[in-house]
Order: structure tokens, then C-alpha cells, then sequence
């Protein structure tokens, strides 16, 4: 094969394995060879291991030999740090996970297990996935591959990375107010951020529970279709599931080579103060592409999406500081030393946890609080509400929204990290998504002139995955943006 194996995309692989052009051993060794190479610069990863990786991608080149026909047979991905895979460690980024060893593996992991993809390597994270540039991990910030002094986004910054170095074909990543769709943006590869209740959150560690959401990041469209085709679908660990049917959505996806009939909302408040010229630049031409693929453009309103910071801030807070409860350093992780059980609980969260996460455990106890709660966290979820209903109104006129993922481009790192107000602000055209429980999917739309990747989203409403799913693969078709790469 005269491509670099490392070069090769999760379905081109698939492929290549089908037709036995290559061995899943092969394969692993190139992108082992590769993460030596590169990841010193990059800090992409959290955890690999040569010599088990390699004995699970022999034991699928030898059931390919048996006949074994599964799609994903001897596939490598890397997968975020709050993952569950089985005898692999699981830390969230976070110091207070030290020396955790996952006992089982998340639902997804199962899912791609069963149809054959190897776990190649764990992606660093944002801890608890608490940030938006991978900085305030206990490894070590991750850096941008397309530029190694600025951030790669977060907190699925690790995975962004490693996908755009070619460390591996695809990543799975967690996404809680844009932590998949911002890094896909920064680091010029596809993010997707499923539905809630599409696909399983059981083996993830939790950060908010209703906003949370797992999801592939990948080269193309197609390629983010396939991981979450392989693991969607209800879960009975997890009561938030649909049982709604997912269908053949890569089937689906091949048969639309256009947007004709498709309409298109531009949001007002998406294309205002505060977007970068060279950004706005680039979302609009890839918005004249998809018009010139057939799509209808629609002007539409989201009036209540100025809020969306404000509210996330309330509940996603409020969230973590009931499910980070459970690390109190008893039953496994970090345990500091202490002379009684209080001064252990203290000491073990305080030693444990990052900045950023106790900065936002306080936040989220304080909202939560007696004399509180009505003030803050109930008011918030009133907001939520007209937040989704904006979204419903607007899809009565199109199809599907059409806007900027990011503000900006990649940052400098250590650029926004002492001051959270400027971070935050950087997930604003990306948390009502996830406040709303739709789908939302970042696509590479062209690059600045100082060599920076940007991406454009395109959000549909819940459930209908596949078309957003369709409507970004139809832009890839006619445009090669997914296939630059930086020149690491």
C-alpha cells in the first residue's frame, strides 16, 4: 500500500483490513511508531501500552483469518480519558483517579468492542472534563498539532489532537457544553455530538448528567457516522436512552449527494459582536457551498441564547458537585494521609482536585444551597426550557441550523486560562446544543491565514441525527478542507 498506514482514515482502514491489503498488527505498529515520534511535542495521550495492543490486534488479524467478517475487525481508536476500558487506568484528567483501574468497560467501549475495533491508546481531557483547552489536566496541557503554542480546545483536547496528528483513525469523546465540537473545530477534524439519550453515558465519569454526551471524533463525516452507527441505541444501564430505532445511517447518508430541498437557518445571534472576522469569513462560504449545493437559506431567531452561558454555569455546576461527591478517597482512587475520616475527606478533595473543578464544585454546592436554589438553579432550568423552545421554533422553519462552531480560532496557551469568564465565553455558539439535548456537528470549513483550522456547525433537532449527519457528509463531498492536516 503506498499510503502511510498511519495516514489511513477509520473506514479506509476498515477497508484495507476487509480486503487484507494490511494486518491489524501492521496498522498498530505504524501508529505506535508514530505516538513515539510525535507525542513529546503533542501530550496528547494519557496512557498506551505496546505490548497489548498489539496482542488484541493479532487476535482480530487471527479471527479474520477464521472468517471472522465483523465491519471493525483489528480498527484502532484512541479513547478520552473518562472511558471505562477494562484493565486500563480511567483518571478523568484528575489527580483524585490515581492508580484506578477501569473493572469493566463503558457500554460504547462494549459496543465497538463486539464489532471488532482495537483500544489503542487513552486521550488526555480537561479534568472531569471541566475547561475548554486542556490545560488544567493533571498530565499536562495537550497542544494544537496545526500549532504546538496554542491549545487544541477542550476538554476532548486530547482526542482532537491525536486524530489531526494521526495517532489514531478516530477518537471517542464526551461532549458537555461543546468539548467535542470546539476541539474538532481548533484542531480542523469532525466532531459529533449526538442526541441525549442516543447513545449510553454508563462507563463515563460523569461531570453534569443531563448535559453530558458521548461521541466520535474522526477525518470525515462518514467515518464519525460509523462509530456512532457501531454504538448507539438504548442501553439498560442507562435509564436516559431511547429505544428509538437507528437505522442504517451510513445507508442513508450515501444517498443524498446534494442539499436540494434542504432549508437552512442562519442564527442572528450567531453571526453578531464578538465572531472573528477570519472565522465569519470562513462559515460563510462554506454556508454559499452548501447553497450551492441546493440548500435554502432561512433567517431565524434563538432570542434567549445570550443566556445560554449564564445557565450552563448554573446547572452544569450544580450537577458536578452532586457526582463528584462519590471521590472521597474511601472506596478507590487518591486517599490522602490523615489522622481521622474527616480530615481524610478533606484532605484526599483537597489534594485531589484541580482549581478549576473545586472552583466549580463550590459553585455548584452554593446555587444548590438552602435560600438558594429557587434564586439560582431553578430559575436555570426555567431558562433551559425557553433556551429548547427557542430551537423548536426555529426548526419549524428549516431543517437544520447552519453557524460558526468557535468565536476564534486556537488560542495561546495559557492565553485565557487565568481568567474562566474569557474561556467560558468560548462555548458560546456550542452549550444551548447541549442544553436543548439536540445534535449538533463540527466540520472543517477552511483555514485563516495564520494556518488555522476552523469548522462550521451544523445542529438539527433531537433525534434527527442522520440528517445533520447527511448534510455535513454532502458538504465534505464537495469540498477537501477535512482532508488538510497540519504539518507536524
Amino acid at each position: 500500500m503506498s499510503t502511510a498506514l498511519f495516514e489511513l482514515g477509520f473506514l479506509e482502514a476498515a477497508d484495507a483490513l476487509a480486503k487484507k491489503e494490511i494486518t491489524s498488527q501492521e496498522l498498530v505498529q505504524a501508529l505506535l511508531t508514530r505516538t513515539e515520534a510525535l507525542e513529546p511535542d503533542l501530550n496528547a495521550l494519557t496512557w498506551w501500552d505496546a505490548e497489548t495492543a498489539l496482542a488484541e490486534a493479532r487476535a482480530a488479524d487471527a479471527a479474520r483469518a477464521a472468517g471472522d467478517e465483523r465491519p471493525w475487525l483489528g480498527v484502532p481508536i484512541t479513547v478520552k480519558d473518562l472511558l471505562n476500558v477494562k484493565g486500563q487506568p480511567c483518571t478523568a484528567g484528575s489527580g483524585i483517579l490515581k492508580g484506578y483501574v477501569a473493572p469493566y468497560d463503558a457500554t460504547v467501549i462494549a459496543r465497538l468492542r463486539a464489532a471488532g475495533c482495537v483500544c489503542l491508546s487513552r486521550a488526555n481531557t480537561d479534568e472531569f472534563a471541566m475547561g475548554s483547552s486542556t490545560e488544567t489536566s493533571v498530565y499536562g496541557t495537550t497542544r494544537n498539532p496545526w500549532d504546538l503554542t496554542r491549545v487544541p480546545g477542550g476538554s476532548s483536547g486530547g482526542p482532537a489532537a491525536a486524530v489531526a496528528a494521526r495517532l489514531a483513525p478516530a477518537a471517542l469523546a464526551s461532549d458537555t457544553a461543546g468539548s467535542i465540537r470546539q476541539p474538532a473545530a481548533f484542531c480542523g477534524i469532525t466532531g459529533f455530538k449526538p442526541t441525549y439519550g442516543r447513545v449510553s453515558r454508563y462507563g463515563c465519569a460523569a461531570f453534569a448528567s443531563s448535559l453530558d454526551q458521548i461521541g466520535p471524533m474522526a477525518r470525515s463525516v462518514e467515518d464519525a457516522a460509523a462509530l456512532y452507527q457501531a454504538m448507539a441505541g438504548q442501553d439498560v444501564h442507562d435509564s436516559t436512552t431511547s429505544a428509538r430505532p437507528v437505522g442504517d445511517v451510513l445507508g442513508d447518508m450515501r444517498t443524498a449527494p446534494n442539499l436540494k430541498g434542504v432549508r437552512l437557518g442562519l442564527p442572528r445571534q450567531h453571526f453578531a459582536e464578538g465572531l472573528d472576522p477570519e472565522v465569519e469569513k470562513l462559515t460563510r462560504a462554506a454556508v454559499a457551498q452548501c447553497q450551492a449545493l441546493g440548500a435554502e437559506l432561512v433567517d431565524v431567531d434563538l432570542p434567549h441564547s445570550p443566556y445560554g452561558i449564564a445557565c450552563y454555569y448554573v446547572l452544569g455546576p450544580a450537577e458536578a458537585s452532586a457526582n463528584l461527591a462519590r471521590y472521597d478517597g474511601v472506596r478507590y482512587g487518591f486517599r490522602a494521609a490523615a489522622e481521622d475520616v474527616q480530615q481524610m475527606y478533606e484532605q484526599t478533595r483537597t489534594q485531589g482536585f484541580g482549581a478549576e473543578v473545586k472552583r466549580r464544585i463550590i459553585l455548584g454546592t452554593y446555587v444548590l444551597s438552602s435560600g438558594f436554589y429557587d434564586a439560582y438553579y431553578l430559575r436555570a432550568q426555567k431558562v433551559r426550557m425557553l433556551i429548547r423552545r427557542d430551537f423548536e421554533r426555529a426548526f419549524e422553519q428549516c431543517d437544520a441550523l447552519i453557524g460558526p462552531v468557535t468565536p476564534t480560532t486556537a488560542f495561546r496557551i495559557g492565553e485565557k486560562i487565568a481568567d474562566p469568564l474569557q474561556m467560558y465565553l468560548g462555548d458560546i455558539y456550542t452549550v444551548n446544543v447541549n442544553l436543548a439535548g439536540i445534535c449538533g456537528l463540527s466540520v472543517p470549513c477552511g483555514v485563516t491565514p495564520d494556518g488555522l483550522p476552523a469548522g462550521v456547525h451544523l445542529v438539527g433537532p433531537a433525534f434527527e441525527d442522520t440528517r445533520i449527519l447527511k448534510i455535513g457528509a454532502a458538504y465534505q463531498h464537495a469540498t477537501d478542507w477535512h482532508l488538510q492536516r497540519p504539518k507536524i
